[in-house]
Formats: structure tokens, sequence, C-alpha cells
């Protein structure tokens, strides 16, 4: 007997350390390995001018005790340093609710961005809900501001429409009044923080819509995939699904965490979408 409750008493030991291991790795080491990953995306009606143009994507950095401001340094300046055509921000710029001093903090920072072709961002719910006018104030001030706007990107004669629409869940507008007036033929990609966004009721056309909001689960479980996601649409993980429309939504897993600090089979990441005629 005295034999077993050793055994017992030894295994639980290796399982509780296995657990406090994984549980470390889960918090302190996964969740600052960030990725810079390259996806390539076709998109339909994108003009062959525009064959290999870069868009270095960042989003939910959800800058607070977990990520600090040196660390959103980092990122801006490690953005900064890849090849890119534009730069597009989709939001969650903060954490804290009810609260400016992490806005007041992170926007000075995130003014650093910068793209030959310009920097463009749109908010998330977590900016709406730390202080959506001093949000929006920054946002404006800053010269990134694509809310309720879609700006001409031109190279080679040719051009494509980027668009930027509200927080689904905090500043919803419905997209067609903000590309319904694009030419039909021409190609419109739209920045969206939610990509449930790209099930809302609206009937433009949209050649590809880019987001975040979901961090892909956090923890995604082999064989199984993230046991959580903040969506409707649970086919909307991380990088390129369809919609239920059947257009093209881009959805990166982000840098930050939501609910809980802890990432798992689902490092953060840089995305870099490299853009293709479809």
């Amino acid at each position: 007997m005295a034999m077993i409750n050793r055994r017992r008493f030894l295994t639980l030991a290796g399982m509780a350390g296995v657990a406090g291991a994984g549980g470390a790795y889960a918090s302190f080491i996964e969740p600052y390995a960030v990725e810079t990953n390259t996806y390539r995306i076709p998109v339909p009606h994108l003009p062959e001018a525009f064959a290999g143009f870069r868009i270095v994507h960042l989003t939910d950095i959800h800058h607070g005790s977990r990520i600090p401001l040196g660390w959103v340094r980092m990122l801006v300046a490690r953005a900064n340093r890849i090849r890119r055509d534009i730069t597009v921000c989709t939001g969650d710029f903060v954490h804290a609710e009810n609260t400016v001093r992490e806005i007041d903090a992170v926007w000075p920072v995130l003014n650093g961005l910068k793209a030959p072709g310009g920097v463009y961002s749109v908010l998330g719910n977590h900016d709406h809900w730390a202080d959506s006018g001093r949000s929006q104030d920054y946002l404006a001030r800053s010269g990134q501001d694509l809310t309720y706007k879609a700006v001409k990107i031109e190279r080679g004669g040719r051009r494509f429409w980027l668009a930027g629409v509200g927080d689904l869940w905090e500043n919803y507008r419905n997209p067609d009044t903000v590309i319904g007036n694009v030419p039909q033929a021409e190609c419109r990609i739209v920045l969206a923080h939610n990509p449930d966004t790209a099930d809302s009721a609206f009937k433009s056309r949209v050649d590809l819509m880019i987001s975040g909001h979901t961090h892909g689960g956090q923890v995604s479980i082999p064989w199984v995939g993230p046991p959580v996601l903040p969506v409707e649409n649970k086919n909307y993980t991380c990088g390129l699904k369809k919609s239920l429309r059947g257009e093209s939504v881009f959805i990166s897993r982000g840098i930050g965490w939501a609910i809980c600090p802890v990432r798992f089979n689902c490092y953060p990441e840089i995305a870099v979408l490299e853009l293709e005629p479809a």
C-alpha cells in the first residue's frame, strides 16, 4: 500500500509539475513570442499593378499592465522595419475600461507608425470602452483615421479603395454608407475591427475585409481549435476565411489578450498581407 501511495504521489506531483510548466509557458512565454507572418491574399477586382502590394497589419495591441508601453514601442519599430506599402491597424489599442490613462500613453507611440503609402486605422470595442471620445480624438489627430471613410490607393495609374467602418458593437454604421458610392468595377478593401461585420446587413460588395478582435481564440487545442471565440460566426478564428456572403475576410491573431492573459498554440503576430489579383 505504501508503494502504491508513493507511486500515486509521484504521479500527481509529476502532473502538477507539467501543469505548472504549461501554465507558466502560456502566461509568460508564448504571449510575448510575436511572429511576423506573411500571407498571400488573392483579391478579386485588384488591378495587376498591385500584384505584390504589401500591407502590414497590426491589431489588438491591448496596451495595459501585461502589454507595457516599452513593448508597444518595440512593436511599432518592428512594424516600421518590415517592407511594406501601407500599414493598417484594426483597433483595441488599449485594454482597460473607463480610463483615459492608457489612451493618453499609447497614442503618442502609435503616431510613430510610418509607411510609404500611409497608415490607416479604425478603433475597436476596447478603445470605446476606455473612453470613446478620447480615443476618437486621438485617432483623428493622428492622421490615420479611416473611420467611415474610403480613400484611393494608387499605383501605376491604377487604384483600389481602402475603407474603414465602425466597430460592430460600439459605433457600427452600415458599410453601404461608406463604400456604396465606390465604382462597382473597382476593388474595395475594408477595415473592420470585428469580423462579424462581414455578415451584417449590407449590400455593397467587399473584395477583402481585414479584421482582428478574435485573437485567434488565444488558446488553440490541437485537432479541436479554440474553445472560446468572441464572435457569432465561429469560423472566424484567424487567417483567411469566407464570410456567409462568400467574400474574403482576413483575421489576424493580434498582439494582446482579452479575457485571460494566456496564449497556447496561438502565437501573437504582426501580419503582412501580400496581395495578388484573384
